[in-house]
């Protein structure tokens, strides 16, 4: 590898040359990705503006309410599982209000 003192004029034009090269190449790929990135905007802008509205199905409001009775049902299904095949009591006993009344009681129950 030549130093500075031992080049040769040749070599040193010939290495200002590639790099000068090498710099013009970076600011071509550089000005390419640029255009790329402004047609991309335009494109991706212009998909935005010709999308129709998108109209749904089944709205949302219905989703949250099918949503809040499934989970009704789910809660009913699994006190009575519990109440009537678990815990050996009968399965309609647990929509008694006396029952949950029962329960609130036991919960609640003071210590004397």
């Amino acid at each position: 590898m030549p130093t500075k003192l031992t080049e040769k004029p040749a070599e040193k034009k010939r290495n200002n040359r590639t790099a000068e090269q090498e710099n013009e190449r970076h600011q071509q790929q550089d000005s390419e990705e640029a255009r790329r990135k402004e047609q991309r905007k335009k494109r991706n802008a212009e998909k935005r503006k010709n999308r129709k509205p998108r109209r749904r199905v089944f709205p949302i409001w219905l989703r949250i309410i099918v949503v809040l009775v499934l989970c009704a049902i789910a809660l009913l299904l699994g006190a009575i599982i519990g109440y009537g095949i678990v815990g050996d009591g009968a399965p309609g006993d647990v929509l008694d209000p006396d029952t949950w009344q029962h329960i609130i009681d036991i919960v609640m129950k003071k210590e004397k």
